[in-house]
């Protein structure tokens, strides 16, 4: 097993629009379907895979290609130093003052690293300054707990 790392920062009205974020439906709308069916269907079947923008699910995260990994480690406390570095260099743009906390963010390393251990996936967001948000994660490859038969995008 060995863990590869995402990170996105964007407008948090892209985040919050669910048809780049939710893998298309396996059955695709009737020709009677309401044309506002149609449009998302076909915009996700379009845009899902390719799209930077996080998914729904932090598994699927290996469905994406393997240009969107930020590191890959093959173990959970190397994971969790990258992800304490991500959270060092942007904890000052935190809009919570609360999440800047070093002790909160020691604590948020210290679960990732325990979470990964036992081959679970971490998934963080923060609100920066609006109106952006970043989104980082450790997603557990070769296999994943929630989609185990998914090939791992690199290795």
């Amino acid at each position: 097993m060995h863990f590869h790392g995402y990170l996105w920062v964007g407008d948090k009205a892209v985040f919050d629009k669910e048809s780049v974020r939710r893998p298309p439906s396996p059955v695709e709308p009737t020709p009677t379907s309401p044309q506002e069916v149609v449009e998302r269907y076909r915009e996700a079947v379009t845009e899902w895979r390719v799209t930077e923008v996080p998914p729904l699910e932090t598994a699927y995260w290996l469905v994406k290609p393997a240009t969107l990994i930020r590191g890959t480690w093959r173990r959970p406390k190397e994971a969790a130093d990258w992800l304490s570095g991500q959270l060092a260099a942007y904890a000052v743009r935190f809009m919570s003052h609360a999440d800047q906390n070093k002790t909160r963010l020691a604590q948020t390393v210290s679960y990732a690293a325990e979470t990964m251990g036992w081959g679970g996936d971490v998934a963080l967001g923060y609100y920066l300054g609006r109106p952006l948000f970043l989104s980082l994660a450790a997603v557990a490859c070769s296999p994943n707990r929630a989609i185990p038969g998914q090939p791992c995008p690199a290795e």
